[in-house]
């Protein structure tokens, strides 16, 4: 059994794979947190309690046990206001007024399996074998509130999935003001803090700091998961790295605003917690009704960052995303965007998809500007209506000619936003997000469309259904390039307006459903200015995303390393762009933007039509090379070489499940004169296993390249990439 409980100590002890996650029922009804970490059989596991002590100042809910304390108890799902002054998981305001709310058990269950989450995405078991559900039942009798706090473990994975769902068993409406996904109470403070930050162009750069005394909190506010802290939290021992150290992380399945966070209290000990962020939040919840919280993915790893890593790509790849490409190699593509921006016709295309299928490429992606009066940046969003003056031929005829050529189709769309320059907006100006009396904030000449809206949502999908079913489409790029800004509805009651952001999310995630249910044949991606909403909510439903707008090999180095600190290979979007670079006007040389971009779910953005012989030449190797590798990247075992983030060299590597094959990128940054001569160790081979170096006639044992390394050649100049690809000597 993965999760058990002992009636006589009163404690649970979920094992998950190799990880142990242990609470106990303390006092009369107080779920207390004991241990998380590496899996233990749980002999003693209720005597871990810490020892009782008389705290000055500390309240104490029973007058005869002083020792007694909310404000020192390790718990797992706390309140505030009743003798507990840390940050709570929770906070609701009764009819009354007050805020005053204590949740204690009153049951639980067991159930084989995971229950899905209604409205929104988690993720899943594919049958009842493979994880248990623990469901604790707490609630507080005086306010008429229940609460229901899930835990799932999995047999073979490290992670344990957790959410609440809170119920209204009164006559009288709450308002809910805070409902966080997990909470957890760690004994000690001795941790380092780990997350990803960053801008467009810029995002989930590694950032690492020491705990101290007080709240580190990472956060959006922008309706949206950002591009300037990604809804990851941990915190790792000091001498933890890449593969040694101990790891506590929290990942929020959903894409709105968050809040992550650890708080140092005076005992040293560390709450560490993740959630929907309660700043400008709060739900009418209604007699009998009750208000989910997203999943929190918690994962426990002794073996570093590395191990975490391994445990989250795993797991998303493979019971996170759904659907026909979940399993599949993903298809080498070509897009106009950088080539032609909006100044295209199907001429003009068609020469970019001929020299596609000459260098092996097999998608062809049309991005903005093919639909209403969208010649810039300033109109028409709203309006998917086929430019019939650009492509007089339809979608439809524009796939045909592509599909002639060899290539699948695939098309961009920007379904959530809406231009004041369009027909849809003089129609129903109404739909999008504003209040009343006060300007609409304008981000790359567009506002956004209100998805709370019933009528909204339909439009939508009536319209986008017409699109896909127009033409044989086998790839859609769904971006969203702004974040919100007057956030209200005119549907919504007045106490019910702090409710549209995550009604705005709750409908996005219904529209995404129906779309992906209806084409299941279609290849999503998801984009947000690139990297704005990488997060596990859009993955549930688009099984990658478009990783960062800046495609920058350079640049790329940092974006997609600390990217994979959470998310699978398999989910970043990667492509080859032209020199200089759009973003940073740098120069690099092909062979380095194409080992970087092969990192991923390869691709171009440039103009295919307008290279030089033996640029082409160089493009059809790295295509020939990238399907012979691809499902070695998309689906292996992924494993940080060397960080950008610590010095002038980059590598990474992939290593296939059975430990047969293995593909490493190295990249030198700049040129030292007189530099060091190194060796590239190398990592998760088989050490009894000889490995063959692809194009050469050097075999190495696993172990040799584990331990002594790869030997280095001198590189000249800035920017220089190598690429080594190794198969089991038979």
């Amino acid at each position: 059994m993965a999760i058990r409980y002992d009636e006589s100590t009163r404690t649970f002890h979920l094992q998950s794979g190799n990880v142990s996650y242990v609470m106990q029922i303390v006092k009369d009804g107080y779920l207390a947190h004991l241990y998380w970490g590496s899996r233990i059989r749980g002999t003693a596991i209720h005597d871990m309690m810490p020892k009782s002590f008389r705290p000055s100042f500390n309240p104490n809910p029973f007058p005869e046990d002083e020792t007694f304390s909310l404000d020192t108890l390790p718990q797992e799902y706390p309140g505030y206001g009743t003798s507990d002054f840390r940050s709570p998981a929770y906070q609701v305001r009764l009819a009354n007024g007050t805020t005053i709310a204590e949740f204690k058990v009153t049951g639980h269950r067991i159930v084989p399996g995971k229950p899905a989450l209604e409205g929104l995405p988690a993720v899943y078991a594919e049958n009842d074998g493979e994880a248990e559900t623990l469901e604790i039942e707490l609630e507080d009798a005086a306010a008429k509130l229940k609460l229901i706090a899930s835990y799932t473990a999995f047999r073979n994975s490290d992670a344990i999935a957790r959410s609440a769902k809170l119920v209204n068993l009164g006559g009288e409406p709450v308002r809910v003001q805070r409902l966080l996904s997990a909470s957890v109470d760690l004994p000690h403070s001795r941790f380092d803090a780990v997350h990803l930050w960053g801008t467009w162009a810029r995002e989930r750069h590694l950032a690492r700091r020491a705990l101290m005394p007080g709240v580190q909190a990472i956060e959006s506010r922008r309706g949206s998961s950002s591009h300037q802290h990604n809804p990851f939290f941990a915190v790792v021992s000091p001498d933890a790295n890449e593969d040694h150290g101990e790891v506590y992380a929290m990942n929020l399945v959903y894409s709105g605003s968050f809040l992550a966070q650890a708080e140092v209290d005076q005992f040293a000990s560390t709450r560490l917690s993740i959630g929907l962020n309660p700043f400008d939040f709060e739900w009418l919840l209604e007699s009998g009704q009750s208000l989910q919280s997203p999943e929190a993915v918690l994962v426990f790893s002794r073996e570093g960052l590395g191990g975490m890593s391994r445990t989250f790509h795993k797991l998303y790849r493979t019971r996170l995303c759904r659907g026909a490409f979940r399993d599949k190699e993903r298809p080498i593509l070509i897009n106009n965007w950088e080539a032609t921006y909006f100044d295209f016709d199907s001429e003009k295309l068609l020469r970019i998809v001929s020299a596609a299928k000459e260098l092996g490429l097999e998608l062809f992606v049309l991005d903005d500007g093919w639909f209403g009066q969208r010649n810039d940046d300033k109109r028409s969003l709203g309006d998917w209506f086929v430019n019939t003056d650009k492509l007089p031929e339809g979608l439809d005829g524009l796939a045909a000619k592509v599909n002639e050529q060899g290539l699948s189709f695939g098309l961009w769309v920007e379904p959530e936003m809406i231009s004041p320059d369009s027909d849809l907006y003089r129609a129903h100006p109404d739909w999008c997000l504003h209040v009343p009396d006060h300007r609409r904030t304008l981000a790359r000449t567009q506002l956004i469309l209100d998805f709370s809206r019933q009528d909204v949502r339909d439009y939508i999908v009536e319209r986008l259904t017409a699109i896909f079913s127009s033409a044989p489409i086998s790839y859609v790029k769904w971006d969203m390039n702004r974040n919100m800004t007057e956030i209200g509805s005119a549907l919504l009651p007045p106490e019910r307006q702090r409710e549209t952001a995550h009604r705005y999310m709750l409908g996005l995630y219904e529209v995404l459903e129906k779309i992906t249910s209806s084409f299941p044949d279609i290849l999503f991606e998801s984009c947000s200015g690139g990297g704005g909403r990488f997060d596990p909510g859009m993955l549930y439903y688009m099984p990658q995303t478009w990783t960062s707008d800046d495609t920058d090999a350079i640049e790329r180095l940092k974006i997609q390393y600390g990217t994979s600190l959470v998310y699978p290979v398999s989910s970043m979007g990667s492509h080859v762009s032209a020199v200089p670079n759009h973003q940073v006007h740098r120069i690099t040389s092909l062979t380095t933007r194409g080992h970087v971009a092969m990192s991923g779910n390869f691709g171009y953005e440039l103009d295919l039509s307008k290279l030089a012989d033996e640029e082409k030449a160089e493009i059809a190797r790295q295509v020939a090379e990238y399907k012979e590798i691809r499902g070695l990247v998309q689906q292996g075992d992924f494993y940080r070489l060397l960080s950008p983030f610590e010095g002038n060299e980059t590598a990474w590597q992939f290593v296939s499940e059975d430990k047969a094959e293995a593909y490493a990128i190295y990249v030198r940054t700049l040129a030292i004169p007189n530099g060091p001569l190194g060796r590239l160790r190398l990592k998760g081979l088989d050490p009894d296993k000889t490995y063959a170096l692809r194009g050469t006639d050097r075999v190495y044992g696993g172990d040799e390249l584990m331990h002594a390394g790869l030997p280095l050649p001198v590189l000249e100049g800035d920017f220089r990439s190598l690429a080594f690809y190794f198969t089991e000597a038979k």
